[in-house]
């Protein structure tokens, strides 16, 4: 196997939110989610994500490039089109890559001086 074959097209992170505000300075402290995304291969990722909620239809797709052999730090908090993600409210997401990719979730929840900081592989299928 090459680097250039590592990952999945289909990524899912059940967890999700975004607390409705943060302790500490902007934008280091703002508490957030992000999805890291390793592209590897010779050619661009195109990624589509959709928003899954308890109480809602889902939103989007937000779409998102990732060249090719660089990775990407997306907060979710910076997604605005078609919409901005709801802060102090439960989702899960869905990301879609026409090349292989792998996808890492973190949250940082600084609510208190205290901060948390989460991270997982997120689940893929080929």
């Amino acid at each position: 196997m090459t680097a250039q074959s590592i990952g999945k097209r289909l990524w899912a992170i059940p967890e999700g939110y975004i607390p409705k505000y943060s302790h500490g300075p902007e934008p280091e402290m703002l508490s957030h989610e992000t999805a890291c995304i390793l592209n590897t291969n010779d050619e661009d990722a195109h990624i589509s994500i959709t928003l899954y909620f308890t109480d809602r239809d889902p939103a989007g797709p937000y779409e998102v490039d990732v060249p090719a052999r660089r990775t990407l730090h997306l907060r979710f908090n910076d997604l605005k089109d078609p919409e901005p993600v709801p802060r102090g409210t439960d989702y899960a997401s869905t990301i879609v890559s026409n090349v292989p990719v792998i996808v890492q979730h973190t949250r940082l929840d600084s609510r208190q001086p205290e901060n948390a900081l989460l991270s997982t592989i997120a689940y893929g299928q080929s």
